[in-house]
C-alpha cells in the first residue's frame, strides 16, 4: 500500500484558473508521485483529503 503525500506547486505549475484568481501556490494529494486529488487552495484542505483517503484505505484492508 502506497503512502499518500501532499505536494505543493508554485508559479506557472499552478493551474491557470487558480492563477487567474490570484493564487500563486496550490497543493495536490499524490501517491507514488502521481496526483490523485486536487488542486487544493490550502495545504490544510489537501491534508484533510489525504487523511480521509488513508482512513478509507485502512478500513478497506481491515475489513478483509
Amino acid at each position: 500500500m502506497s503512502k499518500l503525500q501532499v505536494m505543493s506547486v508554485v508559479g506557472s505549475a499552478v493551474p491557470a484558473p487558480l492563477r487567474a484568481d490570484g493564487l500563486l501556490a496550490c497543493w495536490y494529494v499524490v501517491s507514488e508521485g502521481v496526483a490523485v486529488s486536487g488542486p487544493f487552495t490550502s495545504r490544510a484542505a489537501a491534508q484533510v483529503k489525504a487523511s480521509r483517503e488513508t482512513d478509507k484505505t485502512a478500513q478497506h484492508w481491515t475489513q478483509h
